[in-house]
């Protein structure tokens, strides 16, 4: 049994996380200044997150639209056609996102893996060097919290973990060379924001 002074202090525990829930949900929905694009970019993301790539798509190109300088909305379209396999316009996009964004890790870090799919692997291999460099934390890949989110109890393999494959692939001779890995491979993933 809880006592009166251990009941009080739950309750208005309760009581100020409500609050605050609400307010962030005004604040965020209502308050909060939102760019042009930026609805249907979330929307792309939401969509993108739910497997729904074709929607992701239509929304992020409705953010361009809105505001063609949307480097959110460039990132997302592209790595929705990436995951399509429309790898010749992903790769475009990906190119106007590291023309707009050059210091932003995660434009090489996508590269890298749309280079992998498209089978130049060593356009890929420079790639996931250049983002590695930028920013050592992508070599941890996701997170608990975002794998729980994703459902996916092992970690799938990190950008590093691709580079030291393809690094020591070209250190063979070309003829025993093994560049693909069809299953490992799939279940790399794009690098989000």
């Amino acid at each position: 049994m809880i006592d009166e002074r251990h009941y009080r202090f739950f309750k208005w525990t309760a009581v100020l996380l409500a609050l605050l829930w609400v307010g962030w949900t005004v604040y965020d929905g209502v308050l909060s200044q939102r760019g042009p694009g930026d609805n249907a970019a979330l929307a792309g993301d939401r969509a993108f997150s739910d497997g729904h790539l074709e929607r992701a798509e239509q929304r992020y190109r409705e953010a361009l639209d809105a505001e063609s300088g949307h480097v959110h909305a460039l990132r997302g379209l592209a790595l929705a056609l990436l995951e399509q396999g429309e790898h010749e316009q992903a790769l475009a996009k990906l190119n106007q996102a590291i023309e707009r964004e050059p210091d932003f890790a995660g434009n090489y870090a996508n590269r890298g893996i749309l280079h992998d799919r498209m089978g130049e692997h060593l356009a890929a291999l420079h790639d996931y060097e250049r983002a590695l460099v930028m920013n050592p934390d992508l070599a941890d890949g996701p997170g608990w919290f975002t794998r729980f989110i994703r459902l996916q109890a092992d970690p799938p393999p990190t950008i590093a973990d691709r580079a030291d494959y393809l690094r020591h692939q070209f250190e063979l001779p070309e003829e025993e060379r093994q560049l693909l890995q069809p299953e490992e491979d799939g279940a790399q993933r794009p690098w989000r924001q």
